[in-house]
């Protein structure tokens, strides 16, 4: 039953994005498929690409390593998280289309051509695609009562230089002598809490 209800929505995203001249099941884009994922819990959704191709391939100096990148596949397999199909409709419409604008050529990551064609599908569809979601709010409009539980967190890792603070659920042995602090450089010291 959920799956009719995900593919019924699925459709009307796809009936949506073709009124304002975005076709999704284009060859250009590629095969698309969509399930529920039942195990994640706290993800909304997420698109998973596959066959890269090969024109769009590009290489990318990071550090003092070069990797390939590719911006356009010719696959992608799209879940939704089974929690995401209790809440309202256009909050899993909304899910869905981000999912959806991650299949776009260029689109892989949330960067600039991600946040065009968001901008362009809330201004035009009347949507609220951003880079993530909120579960709270959105359980709220749903009339569903929101029950997280908190993080119980083990550590607390201070740098010895700036003092920055930061919790931890869990931590390498090997944490203190492989790294440093991102805005100092400085030492880490660990406190078990």
């Amino acid at each position: 039953m959920e799956n009719e209800k995900l593919l019924k929505l699925y459709n009307e995203c796809i009936e949506e994005l073709k009124t304002i001249g975005i076709n999704v099941l284009s060859e250009e884009i590629g095969s698309i498929d969509i399930k529920i994922n039942n195990r994640s819990k706290k993800r909304y959704g997420s698109c998973r690409q596959e066959e890269p191709d090969k024109r769009y391939l590009r290489r990318v100096k990071i550090d003092r390593r070069t990797v390939i990148q590719c911006d356009k596949f010719n696959k992608h397999h799209i879940e939704i998280s089974k929690w995401v199909m209790d809440l309202n409709e256009d909050i899993i419409k909304n899910t869905i289309i981000h999912e959806l604008i991650h299949c776009m050529p260029y689109c892989n990551n949330h960067g600039k051509q991600f946040k065009a064609y968001a901008k362009v599908i809330n201004e035009k569809l009347g949507y609220n695609i951003s880079r993530v979601g909120n579960k709270e709010v959105d359980y709220k409009a749903s009339n569903i009562e929101y029950k997280e539980k908190r993080t119980e967190y083990k550590y607390e890792i201070i740098c010895q230089k700036c003092g920055q603070r930061v919790l931890r659920q869990r931590l390498n042995k090997y944490f203190t002598r492989k790294y440093r602090c991102g805005k100092c450089g400085g030492k880490f010291k660990v406190i078990e809490l």
